[in-house]
């Protein structure tokens, strides 16, 4: 099981990293983003930041609905999010194993992009 504080400790623990400050939680390697608080919109309601949801950057689409469709208890998308290489996580499902994974590879990603 995951949280907030495991994402800073991780994504912190990363070279060139630096926290934007927000409501949530928002990492960026060489400005880009690459982990941050789920920024939840439904309409009529205001904007809600969720801390146990991280949006996370997977790089293509292809490798976002792999992850969408493989692990449905630890991915999910948004409308708005359609086309765009993100996913979010619920971090209260995922392993501090995985969770280095994933900002690891996300962080690679954004870095050399």
């Amino acid at each position: 099981m995951a949280d907030a504080d495991a994402v800073r400790r991780l994504a912190l623990a990363l070279a060139d990293v630096v926290e934007i400050d927000s409501e949530g939680f928002d990492f960026r390697v060489l400005n880009r983003g690459f982990i941050w608080s789920y920024p939840q919109r439904e309409p009529g309601k205001p904007r809600v930041i969720r801390t146990d949801i991280a949006v996370l950057y997977v790089g293509d689409e292809a490798e976002k609905q792999a992850l969408v469709l493989g692990e449905p208890e630890l991915f999910f998308t948004v409308p708005a999010y359609d086309g765009l290489p993100l996913v979010m996580l619920r971090l209260p499902e995922v392993t501090g194993a995985r969770l280095q994974e994933l900002i690891g590879d996300a962080w690679q990603m954004r870095r050399d992009s």
